[in-house]
């Protein structure tokens, strides 16, 4: 990680850049795979198969005799630590229902709020260097609790085609049962277009690779929401001498793990303690079996020393990171000047794989800086807000002429007539 000491403001946009997305480059294979899925459909998907993931599908769906083995193939001691964070997952964002809004705002003039779900979702759930099973946790058990109607889980098969028994264990545990096995941009182009297997979908979930990133991107021109812009993941730690250093490094090198794309940023205000840090990384990467994938990511990085602590929350809300990890002595004080993070994780015994796998709160999160206009998943992500109106003859009475002088003064008779002819009627009825 390359150490940056009180750098200038306006050397930081620059200095923590993510790694380049070569986005033009990247449309140009997306594209056609959106025209050859939606016009070959479910044959596209198995020739995509074959092509990227070099395996040849006789069927699309995991079949209900794999879901049910996938079972057998598990520990207990996995079932187990899924069924606790499931437990966890659910509890939390069951909580976050809202009531039913009623509210009267003049006689006679009444306006209501009501959460609908959205009614068929798409999930895509990565399985190439690391199957997410977890990810599976965090958008199935919100989409089942806001009801969804329909909900499809695509994720890639391996190359004996076969999904990784821990998805298709906790898709079955929260009640998903269509599974489909396809990954990449080919998989988000069948739930925005549909296929003879796969149902179109109004809203698309779940993190990916570049390629998955600007396919959802592309599955908006075409009328399928999706949950946010999420790219590759990163982490920033901002710690003191108070801040356990093997603590950090195995934070830091918990998101750099994840690709060669993440980037990880440590914000401290002593240069001594980020090159003890710095030395923990060294130690303890060497124990990783996806060393040199957290390696690679570590050139993406900075350790970034900044004395002066307002100097330091301008600079982690302005980068705006998905993860970050506050471990400093005025831990509240600080908390309350962050307004653009994904998720916070407080303290040094909150590591930030706890909101990875099981604390409850939802991993799904904004990634690149887009914390600064986004919200991670959570149950809000699954349902739409409808509003309602009801008036009284005596309600229109009242507002009636306010929404008369509004729309005859925008020059919209006909919106004014929609009003005074009722107004007219009414006043004939008492005549």
């Amino acid at each position: 990680m390359k150490i940056l000491k009180n750098p200038d403001p306006e050397t930081w946009t620059k200095e923590l850049a993510r790694p380049v997305q070569k986005t033009k480059q990247i449309n140009k294979t997306v594209k056609p795979i959106f025209r050859k899925v939606k016009r070959n459909g479910d044959k596209a998907l198995i020739k995509f198969a074959l092509e990227y993931d070099h395996v040849h599908l006789d069927q699309l769906l995991a079949s209900q005799e794999e879901i049910k083995a996938a079972e057998l193939l598990l520990s207990a001691e996995l079932k187990e630590a899924i069924q606790v964070a499931k437990g966890n997952i659910e509890r939390f964002h069951q909580a976050q229902k809202s009531e039913e809004l009623v509210e009267e705002v003049m006689p006679g003039v009444v306006c209501k709020r009501k959460s609908m779900p959205i009614q068929k979702v798409g999930l895509y759930i990565p399985g190439g260097t690391a199957p997410l099973f977890s990810t599976v946790l965090m958008l199935g058990v919100p989409a089942v609790i806001a009801g969804c109607k329909e909900i499809v889980l695509c994720t890639p098969p391996d190359r004996h085609g076969e999904i990784h028994p821990a998805i298709l264990y906790t898709a079955d545990l929260i009640g998903i049962t269509k599974i489909v096995k396809a990954g990449g941009a080919q998989a988000v182009a069948a739930m925005t277009f549909g296929t003879q297997t796969v149902p179109k979908v109004d809203k698309i979930f779940g993190p990916g690779n570049q390629y998955v990133t600007a396919a959802k991107q592309l599955a908006t021109k075409y009328g399928v929401a999706i949950d946010m812009p999420a790219g590759p993941s990163e982490v920033l730690v901002y710690a003191d001498k108070t801040a356990v250093p093997s603590f950090v490094a195995a934070d830091l090198l918990s998101q750099a793990e994840h690709g060669v794309d993440s980037q990880v940023v440590l914000v401290t205000s002593s240069e001594k303690f980020a090159h003890k840090v710095l030395k923990e990384i060294e130690l303890q990467v060497e124990e990783l079996p996806r060393k040199d994938i957290a390696l690679k990511a570590l050139k993406n990085s900075r350790a970034v020393i900044l004395k002066d602590q307002s100097v330091a929350l301008e600079l982690i809300n302005e980068y705006a990171p998905e993860h970050l990890i506050i471990s400093v002595d005025n831990e509240e004080e600080v908390v309350d000047a962050i307004y653009n993070a994904g998720s916070i994780f407080i303290g040094n015994f909150t590591p930030e794989s706890a909101g990875d796998y099981a604390s409850g709160t939802n991993h799904t999160l904004p990634t690149y800086g887009f914390a600064r206009n986004y919200s991670g998943v959570s149950l809000d992500s699954f349902i739409k807000k409808m509003t309602y109106q009801k008036i009284t003859e005596e309600g229109l009475k009242k507002l009636g002429p306010t929404i008369e002088v509004m729309a005859e003064n925008e020059l919209l008779d006909a919106h004014k007539n929609a009003v005074s002819i009722r107004l007219n009627y009414l006043k004939s009825k008492k005549i």
